[in-house]
């Protein structure tokens, strides 16, 4: 079974709270189970949790505070990226480099989920694609989330005008789920 760091899903609910306030969160928990609300309160950053509590947590997010709109994890995938990428994560960041911090894609990886990979393929001077490959379990907001973070990171990387555009998503059936990264 596929497991993501508590850190995933606090960077999930942090986002709610700073763009719904507390009254949004309440919402956000109140579409949950009694048994996913329990779980998401008792929430350590380094433990592992079952993947499908995100996906639950995920689908509660974008039918309350994002209003349907799926692109809203792209937002999330942003603001956690700065979060982690300034505190705990900044040694994950290559000032001047974005194709040093997009060649660390299979250890930071290993930070957020259990099973599967990740690799990265430098294809251009600007440009690479990251690729994930044999997770147990995915969701097209978490590959929106993914692509924000990275479109984020590249940024504090230095890199300006950034594109992170999902190519291939397992979850729509893809083999992989594979993100062209360009910038300028």
């Amino acid at each position: 079974m596929q497991r993501i760091k508590g850190a995933v899903l606090k960077s999930r609910l942090a986002f709610v709270t700073e763009h719904a306030g507390m009254d949004g969160l309440q919402k956000v928990l109140a579409v949950l189970t009694a048994e996913d609300r329990s779980a998401i309160n008792g929430l350590l950053s380094l433990s592992w949790y079952p993947f499908e509590i995100g996906r639950r947590l995920d689908d509660a997010i974008v039918k309350v505070v994002g209003r349907g709109d799926p692109q809203f994890f792209r937002q999330l995938g942003r603001a956690s990226a700065e979060r982690n990428l300034t505190t705990v994560h900044k040694s994950f960041l290559t000032l001047g480099d974005p194709h040093g911090f997009l060649g660390k894609s299979p250890q930071i990886y290993t930070l957020y989920y259990e099973t599967g990979r990740r690799d990265y393929e430098r294809t251009g001077d600007k440009s690479g694609v990251v690729t994930t490959y044999d997770a147990e379990t995915f969701s097209a907001p978490d590959c929106l989330t993914v692509a924000g973070w990275y479109e984020r990171g590249l940024e504090m990387c230095g890199a300006r005008r950034v594109k992170v555009v999902e190519k291939e998503c397992r979850a729509k059936g893809g083999a992989a789920c594979r993100y062209e990264a360009s910038w300028e």
